[in-house]
């Protein structure tokens, strides 16, 4: 049965809601009418798959670690088992490959986003011990997430939670529903894109500046040299001072935006074009 993935930035609760959603599964399942109590809910994570964080430092061991966890996916669901993939899921690819293996057994199958600032995500890291990623490690990752999307038929159906609502919930009913009892989602709930609201104002200034920024170092890895990019949601273009930009520099100028538009809130479509003003000022 389901094939459930989890994903989001380093330390952004990921976990959590894993072991959340397992026990909410679990306490339905068990309910004596219920005609689906044979089954088996599992969390595949990077423990079990014997890894840890470090294996994301090193681009052979994560492919080692994506290979265990498309193997350990491949041998667990079934028609009467339910697993839920907690690991990282950051790139779309694998995200598309986990959909390919639900696919060809002809199981359901969502994503569960916990959606979460980065300079939260960054905080909870710190609180972590020994469990912590390292700061390097961690940017890196963060540069490296590709948000899902539910338009994507790999990343649908999407349930976003915005982890730094202090009481937001696990839209649990409707997950059951959508890959248990297989009904269709309402278009303006999970799978419908979220209206921006104060609360989750900070959520849209972090991801929007993050997107600029890794679209900035993308083209500088490229080696193509460029006068001028253009940058997601924007119709104005970041002029490139003709030099390499390092990634600390650009977090440096980037937390400095979001902390001057933290106190004096901006209309969201007017992110990116006033971030693009502020680094053609600043770089």
């Amino acid at each position: 049965m389901p094939l459930i993935l989890m994903t989001g930035y380093p330390s952004s609760g990921k976990s959590t809601r894993a072991a959340e959603l397992k026990r909410l599964f679990e306490e339905r399942l068990s309910q004596p009418l219920n005609k689906h109590r044979n089954f088996t809910v599992h969390i595949i994570d990077d423990a079990s798959l014997g890894f840890d964080h470090q294996a994301y430092a090193s681009a052979r061991d994560e492919k080692n670690a994506r290979g265990a966890l498309l193997s350990a996916v491949e041998r667990l669901v079934s028609k009467n088992d339910i697993v839920i993939a907690d690991t990282p899921n950051y790139i779309k690819g694998l995200r598309y490959q986990l959909y390919c293996i639900a696919r060809e057994v002809a199981t359901t199958h969502c994503v569960v986003y916990c959606a979460i600032s980065v300079d939260e995500a960054r905080r909870f890291n710190k609180m972590r011990g020994d469990q912590m990623y390292g700061d390097k490690l961690f940017d890196e990752l963060v540069m490296r997430f590709e948000e899902p999307n539910a338009a994507a038929k790999w990343d649908s159906p999407l349930f976003t939670v915005i982890q730094h609502i202090a009481d937001e919930k696990l839209p649990f009913d409707s997950i059951w529903d959508s890959v248990i009892e297989k009904r269709a989602l309402a278009p303006n709930f999970a799978t419908a894109v979220k209206p921006v609201s104060e609360s989750n104002y900070l959520f849209e200034l972090d991801r929007i500046t993050q997107e600029i920024i890794a679209a900035l170092l993308d083209s500088q890895n490229s080696g193509v040299p460029m006068s001028e990019l253009a940058v997601p949601g924007s119709l104005k273009k970041v002029q490139m001072p003709g030099r390499n930009l390092t990634l600390s520099e650009l977090r440096r100028v980037r937390m400095q935006f979001t902390k001057l538009n933290k106190q004096v809130p901006l209309k969201v479509d007017a992110i990116a074009d006033a971030f693009v003003e502020y680094l053609n000022i600043n770089l």
